[in-house]
């Protein structure tokens, strides 16, 4: 009986690492990578993030690339007059002890002549290259719906 639920026990904690889908490179955290499922046909795409920073000095996302795609920029949505507008960025700052969102909306990353298409259940490698903490890959997994909201209007 102890046995069975000493075993219970690291399954569901390896199961919930699993779920974690989390990455760290110096005093930055990387959290749940993901790209939205797009048509087949979509030349372009977008992955978001949220970039922890763990440490007391401020560091920057100054860039990103990946083998899926022609090429990756920084981009942010602006208002234009009553329009939104995507702007590309030359970084975007990680605060001390903070944290900086990459969300539809807002900061993401621009996915250029994708090589293929982005279907749910997938995953695609991101490397991610910051001021201070240097580069890191990570694996972005394509979903139907943003994180947390597979069952919104239900």
């Amino acid at each position: 009986m102890l046995r069975n639920l000493f075993a219970s026990a690291v399954l569901l904690s390896l199961s919930t690492l699993s779920l974690a889908h989390e990455y760290k490179t110096g005093d930055l955290m990387i959290d749940h990578p993901w790209a939205r499922e797009l048509p087949p046909t979509s030349p372009t795409s977008a992955a978001f993030f949220i970039l922890h920073n763990h440490g007391d000095q401020e560091d920057r996302l100054l860039g990103a690339s990946t083998p899926i795609a022609g090429k990756a920029e920084l981009h942010t949505h602006v208002h234009m007059g009553e329009v939104m507008r995507m702007q590309k960025i030359d970084s975007a700052a990680i605060p001390p002890h903070g944290m900086t969102e990459f969300v539809p909306g807002g900061n993401h990353v621009m996915l250029f002549d994708l090589k293929q298409p982005l279907k749910a259940g997938d995953s695609f490698p991101l490397t991610l290259e910051f001021e201070k903490a240097g580069k890191l890959e990570v694996q972005v997994k394509v979903e139907t719906a943003p994180p947390g909201h597979e069952h919104q209007g239900h």
